[in-house]
């Protein structure tokens, strides 16, 4: 299996979960994991983006948990766990999937929106873009 070399900002002592720019995922408590491809502060608790969500015609690639965002490290929120992806025995699938999904998009850098645009549509979903 062959994973793409990527420089990421990570402190070996975890931080702010918004100062993380490594790879997330995200647990919910039935114990599916997911990638997170993009995240942001939300007033009622993290909204977040899973892979593919601009390839859907509805918004069900993009999800709001509602709660208290705690920790440093894996971070807690409503009974979600979000870690780094490759930290504390990762799931293979899940890591094959980030493989595919960097694939994806260096194979396709037109067809993923702009930053703007995603901040754009985060922001219109109540997402606090300011830290």
């Amino acid at each position: 299996m062959a994973f793409l070399i990527t420089t990421y900002r990570y402190n070996a002592v975890m931080a702010d979960l918004f100062t993380v720019t490594a790879p997330l995922t995200i647990t919910k408590p039935n114990g599916d994991e997911l990638l997170m491809a993009e995240f942001y502060k939300h007033p009622k608790g993290l909204l977040f983006f899973e892979p593919y969500w601009h390839l859907q015609d509805d918004q069900s690639g993009i999800q709001l948990i509602k709660g208290w965002l705690e920790g440093e490290g894996p971070w807690k929120i409503s009974g979600h766990v979000i870690k780094v992806l490759a930290c504390h025995g990762t799931n293979a699938c899940v890591a094959n999937e980030f493989n595919e999904w960097q694939s994806y998009r260096l194979s396709n850098p037109v067809e993923y929106p702009p930053e703007p645009m995603i901040d754009a549509i985060a922001s219109k979903l109540g997402a606090s873009l300011l830290t």
